[in-house]
Formats: structure tokens, C-alpha cells, sequence
């Protein structure tokens, strides 16, 4: 449903809604629940090196400040939480930093800021809530800020200002309100009435139409700014709004109607802005009490004889401080056409379209010749620069700036109007050609800005007069030659800035005349070479010296030449990085060798691919190395490559490549305070080596591959509770598990006793690996015959006995035990009902002997072997046991019976029927010669030919036994 336009126009006093805002219980939950370790290192912020307690939370993805304030010291002095994706603030919000002065919310999507959202901040100083998108100010969201003296809310799509909103803000001397909606100056000055120190208020670029109604705007506020509106007749608003105002800004309003402003009382105005209103702006000064020195000029419609105009109302007993003339069309300026002006001390005409103004002293009169101090004219279309050698003399004139033009050449003398001329600035034009004599006569010169211009040649003759010259900016230009002498007479210069060329090679007395250089900035040439000859006439006073992003190279480690900066003591800031296009490569032996006084050296992005150990020997007082993006170089540094760096407080080595740090390398930095390992290929950080850095301060591991090993679990605890400061230590994973972290991986396996498991586990492995194969060698047959043995158990006791027989048994015996087998066994189990295979009987005559056995073996349930000595000697009878034991380990059924005529020994055995003895061992029955104990023994046979193996003994443990069991050392037959 569509708001209303009095719901619109109301200050929103709603809490964060539960989509945008974590509820306060779960905020609170969440706060609790968090580990409470004294670390020094946080999930979402960095500590500045420099500045203690102050904080960065920047691009973290924040959706509310819980993440980043939970795990802040209390006494943090600033925090800066820019550009992150917090939607509203809930209260109390930042409760947990009560020494907070600084707070950051820039470039955020904040669209709710809940009442109390800043309780706690008593000593708050300044809070910027800028581009987000704020719609509001509710009351009561600025309780408890009485300190505040600057908020800034630009850049929002602000609406409406609650009336109470403010009130708290007792202290307020800047609110910037630039960039939002606002309609009315009336509501705001209604919010603001009731800030007694207010100085400032911004409202630019809102949509204001009107001034009222409202209140008077507070006596303490003394600038006003309101360009970039549409307050076209400035309606509304009472005579003493404005009454206390001294700088008021009402620049691109569209006010066309000088009427308008009589309704104002603007008498204590010192500064009115009009700039690109459509105003007759003498009208104006007729017909309202603005004094026409407090009205800048800049921007207005002059019309013609308007410079005239204006020079005749600025007239007055007193000399004009600053007259600017901006952006007023101004196409042409004739000789005198300024002479009807005040005496002037700056004179400002940018933002014009002048092509030329020849000489500064033929624009003014007499009298403004001694007054004159300053002259600029920027952002003109001036194309050259005449010679004044007979101009009349400007005597106070210091200070030139002919920058962002289109000036092409300067002539001889061009600058003679103006002998005490200290600062001239000459640069972004599109200068091709400067006169050998265009700076004559500028004895006074201090500082000369020539940078950003098309110079090709620089002449000997060309600064020979500037004897006071203490800067020369020739950057960006195209000089390729330093002619020997070039600078010759500039004894006082200390800055040389000669960076963005096109200079490939420096002769040897290309700085010669320069005794007081200290600054020297040749960067981004494309120098192929340094000599030490180069710097010998500045090596007495040359302290830094800029090299970056030259062609620079070396592809050996010896130099054939001596060192290029051992005559430079001192040197001590020296920038080598980033040179092109492949880096340098190497870095020589000794290359340092004589920089003895170094603090600062950069070396980064020069894919290094070898550092000697002594190339760093004679730095003894650096405190400051960059050796950071050469990770298709380095990848492990030499040992004793830092030994002689002991005051070495910054060091950066991130993305080169390093797999370790040892001591040998990292041993002697004890006053190193910031260390950068980011990007490397480090699977840990060594005690030993954080044991040498007493004074470290700040360390950083980011996208380090750290392993969560044992060899990690002192770097945990080093991490939970440290004075160095770990940048994002909750964000190092287990190398490539990004679900586990090095802060809170289990390490409780790395403090067991692994000594005793591991004997405990081995030994039994070790001792059964030795017995394994002695019972391999002796038991083997025994062992497969019992396990064929219990396999063939298994198939009787649970498988259905599915085949039907021919025969019950099969009997197996010699010729020589025949009658017995006629006339006992025979009828005894047949008037049993037992049907027997015999071989004299059953067998088909004509068949072979084998296959005869082979039918009679497989169509018997059982194979009844009757063994005597006889038997053991008849190769038939040995087999048809053979053929039985194959069909035992075929179909895994125990078939066999033994009977036992007579008592074998076992060396009347053959090495044959030892081993069917051994895979037929069972118990057996022996026939008895007692006639008492034959009926026993033929109610066994029966049972044993009618059930299985089981069935038998649980059988003959019913009879009361009788079986014979194996003999010690005679296993059974």
C-alpha cells in the first residue's frame, strides 16, 4: 500500500527490521558466545602500525558492525567500517568502544539508523555516514553524542530531519548534509536551532526550493553553503535567518531576480558565492546592503564595460585583498583595463578563455604596481608567453600560476615585470619550447614547476640566473638528453624531479653544479645504467634518489664496474622497484656497498631470481626493506642474507615465494617491528624464528597455505595469545580445506604418547609376520584338511541333502581281506537295509577298472575303506581312496569311513598314505577281536554310513563311546 504524503513527510522512528538487523537477544548471544581470548589480532579489522588504536574494517562484507566490534580492545580511539554492506545499525551498536573519537560508515547501504544506534560514544568527535542511503534522521538515533563536532551525512537520499534529531548533538560545529533530497531550508533550521556551536552547514546539491518557514538559523553558524539547489527566488524565508551568516554559498541556484534578496538581512555577509546564477549582479549591489567587496565575482554575467564596473565598485581607501575573476568569459584583457581597481595584493583569472595578457604590469595601473603579490591564471587558453624585458617591474609580485593552459613557447625576459618572483608554476600546458633566457633576471625564484608539458631540450643557459632555486619539477616531459652543465648555477637547488622521460643514459656530468641536492627523482625513464661516476658531484648531500620503473637489468652476480651508489653516504631512502619490463633480475655482490647511512630501500616487483648474502652488508642502519612480487623469482632466501640488518624495523616479503624461514636468515632482526609473509608458499611460521623477534609488532600471513600439523600447535597458541598483532588470524585455513582453521584445529593427537601405540601396534604385526611362515611349512596340509573338513560340516549341518544314491556305501578293501568282507561285513549291513557297491558285483563289465570306481565312488553316499597292510600296499586301494578325497574337496562332504582291520605303524606307512592321512584325519573304527564288543562296533558302522559326522559322535557319546580316537603321534587314518 502507498505511503501518504504526511507518512512520507514523518521522521521514522522504526527499529531495524528483523531481515536487516540481527535481534538485539541474538546480537547479545552471539557477543557471549564468542571466544573471550586476550589475542592480538582480529576477525575484521587492522590495527594501524603507526597509529595505535585506530582501526580499519574496510570491504569485509559486513552486514552489521557486531563482526568487527566484538573482538575490539574497549580503548580503540577510531574505527573506519567504509565500504561494507551494513543495511541499519541496531542499538548500541558500538557500546563496547566508549573511547571511540573517529567512526566510519561511508560507502555502505545503511537505510535505517536505530534509535540509540550510538549509545555509548560519549567521547565521540566525528562520525561520517556518507553515500549510504539514508532517507532520514529519526530522533533519539544521536543520543549520548554531546561530543560530536562534525557529522557527515553527503550523499544521501535524504528526505527529512526529525525537528529533536539534533538536539543531542550539543557540540556540533560541522553537519554536511550535501548530496540529498531536502526540499526546505525551514525543516533544518528547525533541527539545527538548538546547536549552539554550530559553524558550518552544507546543503549543497539537495532539492531545496525554498528558505522557510523556519527559524533563524543559530548565531554561532558563520558559513552557509546552498549551490546546486533551485532556490530561484529565495522565498520564504524570514529578514533574520540569514542575519549571523558571514560566508554564504549560493553559487548554480538559478536566481535571476536581484528583488529577491531585499527581503534578507545579508549586512554581516564578508563572502557571497553567485557563481552561475543568471544576476544582474550591479542591480544587486544598488539595491540590497551587500557590499560589493564581500561579493565574489566569479561566475557572473558581466556584460560589457562589466570588468570596468566591477573594478569602480571595489574601489575603496583600503587596498583589495583578493579580487577573482572566475569563469566570468573573459576573452581579452587590454593594457590598463585593470587600472580603475583597487590596489591588489592576488589577482585570480582562471576559468576563462584569455589567449594571451602579455605582460602583468600593462594590465595595471601605477599604483597597483607595488601592491601586487600574486597572479594566477589557470584553465585559460593562453598559447605563449611573451618577453617583458621592458615591462614595467611588479615589485611584490612573488607568486605566478600559469598551469592548465595551452601555452606553447616562452620568450626571452618573459617574466621580468616580476624580479622578487618566488613560486612560478608553468606546468600541464603544452610548453615544446622554453627560452634559453626566458628566467633571466629571477634571482629570487624558489620553486619552478614545468612539469606535464611536451620540453625535449634542456639548455645549459636555461637556469643559469636562478641562483635561489630550491625546486624544479621537470616531470612528464619528453627530455631524452642531460646535456653536461645543464644545471649549472643552481648551487641552493635540493629537489630535482627529472621522473616520466625519456632519458636512457646519464653522462658523467650531468649533475654537475648541484652541490646542495638532497632529492633526486628519475623514475619511470628508461635508463639502462647507473655509473657512481653520475652522482660523485652530489654524493655529499644526495639522501634520496628514485629509480622505479627503469630499464634497469643485471644478469650476473659479479659487476664489472664498481658499485653504482658506493660513493653516496648519504643516500638513505633509495627506490629500485618495478623495473622493466622484466625486473632486475639479479642484484650483484656488494651492489649496496657503500650506502652506509640507507634507511629506506625498495626493491618489490623485480622478479628477483637470486639475492647474494652479502648484498645487504654495508646497510647496517636501514630500517626499512621492500622485497615484495617477485614470486617468479625468490623462493628461498640465502642464510645470513639479513646479519647485518639489526635495525631493520619494516620488512616486506609478500608473494616471494618463500617455503621456510629459518634462523639463519631471520636470526639477528631483533628490532623488527612489521614483517608481510602474505602470499607465500609457507607451511608454517617457526618458533624458533618468532623467538628472535623480540620487538615485532605487526605480522602478516594472509593466503599462506598453513598445514594444521603438529609442527603448528605452538603457532595456534602463539596466535590466541600474542603482543603481535596477526592480521585476520580467524581467516588461516588448513592449507587447501577451507572448512578447517590454524586458530582452532584439534591438536590434542599431537600431545599422545605415539611412542607406545605404535610399539603396540607393530609388534603383534611383526610377531605374527615371523610365525606365519614356520606354520606355514609345517601345518599347511593339516590346516587345509581341517578347513575342507569344516567346510564339508557346514554344507551337512545346514544344506538339504538334495541327491539321491544309488548305493549307501562304496566298500574299498584288498582281495586278501575279502572273506571278511563276504562274510561279516557284507551280510551283517545288508540285512540292515544298507545297499553296497562291491566292486566284484556291481561293477559293468566291459568298462575301464577307473570309471568303474570313479560311478561307484560318486553314486555311494559313503566310501568304506577297510585298511590292513594289504590294503596300504595295493595301488587300487590307494585309488580309490584318492578318488574319494577328490570328490571330499569337490562337493565338501565327509564320505569317507574307515575301518581298521589290524594295527598299523606308522612306518609301515608309504609318504603316499602319509599325506591322504593327513588330509583324511577322522576319527575311525577299529574291528575287535572280542566277540562281546562286535555288536557295538557294527551299530557305529551303521550309523556312520547312515548319518554325517555330527550325527555320529553325538551318537557314540550316547552309546557310551567305543571309538577310537587318533593316538598321539598317529594321527588317523
Amino acid at each position: 500500500m502507498m505511503e501518504t504524503a504526511e507518512e512520507k513527510a514523518r521522521p521514522s522512528t522504526r527499529m531495524c527490521s528483523p531481515h536487516c538487523c540481527p535481534p538485539r537477544l541474538l546480537l547479545l548471544l552471539t557477543g557471549t558466545l564468542m571466544p573471550m581470548v586476550h589475542s592480538y589480532g582480529f576477525r575484521n579489522c587492522i590495527e594501524d602500525v603507526k597509529v595505535p588504536f585506530h582501526f580499519r574494517c574496510i570491504q569485509r562484507f559486513l552486514e552489521s558492525p557486531a563482526p568487527a566490534v566484538s573482538d575490539l580492545p574497549p580503548h580503540a580511539t577510531a574505527l573506519n567500517l567504509s565500504y561494507n554492506i551494513m543495511r541499519c545499525l541496531q542499538p548500541s551498536a558500538f557500546a563496547r568502544l566508549p573511547q571511540l573519537q573517529t567512526l566510519g560508515l561511508a560507502y555502505n547501504k545503511l537505510e535505517t539508523l536505530s534509535p540509540g544506534a550510538f549509545n555509548g560514544l560519549g567521547v565521540l568527535n566525528v562520525l561520517d555516514l556518507s553515500h549510504n542511503q539514508l532517507t532520514t534522521l529519526a530522533e533519539g538515533v544521536f543520543n549520548s553524542l554531546g561530543n560530536l563536532s562534525s557529522l557527515l551525512v553527503q550523499h544521501n537520499p535524504l528526505r527529512t530531519v526529525s525537528p529533536s534529531a539534533l538536539l543531542p548533538l550539543v557540540s556540533l560545529r560541522l553537519l554536511s548534509l550535501r548530496g540529498g533530497r531536502l526540499s526546505g531550508l525551514g525543516p533544518v533550521a528547525a533541527a539545527v536551532q538548538g546547536l549552539a556551536q554550530l559553524e558550518l552547514l552544507d546543503l549543497c546539491a539537495n532539492n531545496l526550493t525554498t528558505l522557510g518557514p523556519g527559524p533563524p538559523l543559530p548565531a554561532s553558524l558563520l558559513t552557509l553553503q546552498l549551490c546546486n539547489n533551485s532556490l530561484g527566488e529565495l522565498a520564504g524565508g524570514s529578514p533574520e535567518m540569514l542575519s549571523h551568516v558571514k560566508v554564504l554559498d549560493l553559487s548554480y541556484n538559478n536566481i535571476s531576480r536581484a528583488e529577491a534578496f531585499t527581503q534578507l538581512d545579508l549586512h554581516n555577509i564578508s563572502l557571497l558565492h553567485l557563481m552561475g546564477n543568471p544576476l544582474d549582479v550591479f542591480h544587486l549591489l544598488d539595491i540590497s546592503d551587500i557590499r560589493p567587496r564581500n561579493l565574489d565575482f566569479s561566475g557572473l554575467v558581466l556584460g560589457a564595460q562589466g570588468l570596468n564596473k566591477v573594478c569602480l565598485k571595489l574601489q575603496g581607501p583600503q587596498a583589495l585583498q583578493r579580487l577573482q575573476l572566475q569563469r566570468n568569459g573573459l576573452k581579452e584583457l587590454r593594457s590598463h583595463e585593470l587600472e580603475s581597481c583597487p590596489v591588489l595584493r592576488e589577482l585570480d583569472l582562471s576559468w576563462n578563455r584569455l589567449q594571451q595578457v602579455g605582460c602583468a604590469s600593462r594590465l595595471l595601473g601605477k599604483k597597483q604596481w607595488e601592491e601586487l603579490e600574486v597572479l594566477t591564471v589557470e584553465h585559460n587558453l593562453l598559447k605563449k608567453l611573451p618577453s617583458c624585458l621592458e615591462a614595467q617591474v611588479l615589485p611584490r609580485l612573488h607568486n605566478i600560476s600559469f598551469r592548465f593552459n595551452r601555452i606553447l613557447t616562452v620568450g626571452p625576459s618573459a617574466f621580468a615585470y616580476a624580479p622578487a618572483l618566488r613560486v612560478l608554476w608553468l606546468n600541464i600546458n603544452s610548453l615544446v619550447w622554453l627560452d634559453k633566457q626566458a628566467l633571466w633576471g629571477l634571482h629570487n625564484l624558489t620553486e619552478l614547476r614545468l612539469d606535464n608539458n611536451l620540453l625535449t631540450d634542456l639548455y645549459g643557459t636555461s637556469f643559469a640566473h636562478l641562483c635561489s632555486l630550491r625546486t624544479l619539477n621537470l616531470r612528464n616531459n619528453r627530455v631524452s638528453v642531460l646535456f653536461a652543465g645543464v644545471f649549472q648555477g643552481l648551487s641552493k637547488l635540493q629537489t630535482l624531479d627529472l621522473g616520466g622521460n625519456n632519458l636512457r643514459h646519464l653522462a658523467a656530468q650531468s649533475l654537475q653544479g648541484l652541490p646542495k641536492l638532497r632529492r633526486l627523482y628519475l623514475d619511470r625513464n628508461r635508463l639502462l645504467e647507473v655509473s657512481s661516476t653520475v652522482f660523485a658531484p652530489v654524493q655529499a648531500t644526495l639522501g634520496v634518489l628514485d629509480l622505479q620503473a627503469n630499464n634497469l637489468q643485471y644478469i650476473s652476480q659479479w659487476l664489472r664496474k664498481p658499485p653504482p651508489f658506493h660513493n653516496l653516504s648519504k643516500l638513505y631512502d633509495l627506490k629500485l622497484q618495478a623495473q622493466q619490463p622484466y625486473g632486475l633480475k639479479m642484484l650483484p655482490h656488494h651492489f649496496f656497498q657503500g650506502l652506509v647511512e640507507l634507511q629506506r630501500l625498495s626493491l618489490s616487483r623485480n622478479m628477483l631470481r637470486a639475492i647474494p648474502p652479502d648484498v645487504f652488508e654495508d646497510l647496517g642502519k636501514l630500517r626499512s626493506l621492500t622485497l615484495a612480487d617477485s614470486s617468479n623469482g625468490i623462493h628461498d632466501l640465502p642464510d645470513g642474507v639479513f646479519r647485518n640488518l639489526g635495525n631493520l624495523q619494516f620488512l616486506d616479503l609478500e608473494n616471494v615465494g618463500l617455503h621456510s624461514l629459518t634462523l639463519e636468515v631471520f636470526g639477528n632482526l631483533s628490532k623488527l617491528k612489521v614483517l608481510r609473509l602474505a602470499r607465500n608458499e609457507l607451511k608454517t611460521f617457526n618458533d624458533s624464528v618468532a623467538s628472535q623477534l623480540p620487538s615485532l609488532r605487526y605480522l602478516d600471513l594472509r593466503k599462506c597455505p598453513l598445514s594444521c600439523t603438529c609442527d603448528n600447535t605452538w603457532l595456534q597458541r602463539w596466535l590466541n595469545n600474542s603482543r603481535v598483532q596477526v592480521v585476520y588470524p580467524y581467516n588461516y585455513t588448513c592449507g587447501s580445506q577451507h572448512n578447517a582453521y590454524i586458530h582452532s584445529f584439534d591438536t590434542r593427537v599431537c600431545f599422545l604418547d605415539l611412542g607406545l601405540y605404535l610399539f603396540a601396534g607393530t609388534a603383534p604385526a611383526v610377531l605374527l609376520l615371523l610365525v606365519v611362515p614356520v606354520v606355514y611349512h609345517r601345518t599347511y596340509w593339516k590346516l587345509k584338511y581341517h578347513w575342507y573338513l569344516l567346510r564339508c560340516w557346514v554344507n551337512q549341518r545346514w544344506r538339504r541333502e538334495e541327491k539321491r544314491y544309488l548305493y549307501d556305501g562304496f566298500v574299498s578293501y584288498n582281495s586278501a581281506d575279502e572273506s571278511w568282507v563276504l562274510q561279516k561285513l557284507v551280510p551283517e549291513l545288508e540285512r540292515g537295509a544298507f545297499r553296497l557297491c562291491l566292486h566284484h558285483r556291481d561293477f559293468q563289465p566291459g568298462r575301464s577298472i577307473i570309471d568303474n570306481i570313479v560311478d561307484a565312488v560318486y553314486n555311494s553316499r559313503k566310501t568304506v575303506c577297510v585298511v590292513s597292510r594289504n590294503y596300504l600296499r595295493s595301488e587300487w586301494c590307494s585309488l580309490e581312496v584318492q578318488l574319494a578325497s577328490y570328490r571330499l574337496l569337490d562337493e565338501r562332504r565327509d564320505i569317507l569311513v574307515l575301518v581298521l582291520l589290524e594295527d598299523v605303524a606308522d612306518a609301515e606307512l608309504s609318504a603316499y598314505h602319509r599325506m591322504r592321512r593327513v588330509l583324511l584325519q577322522r576319527t575311525y573304527l577299529r574291528w575287535p577281536l572280542d566277540p562281546p564288543a562286535q555288536p557295538l562296533f557294527w551299530a557305529r558302522l551303521k550309523r556312520a554310513l547312515r548319518w554325517g559326522e555330527g550325527e555320529e559322535e553325538e551318537e557314540e557319546e550316547g552309546l557310551g563311546g567305543g571309538a577310537e580316537r587318533p593316538r598321539e603321534g598317529d594321527k588317523q587314518v
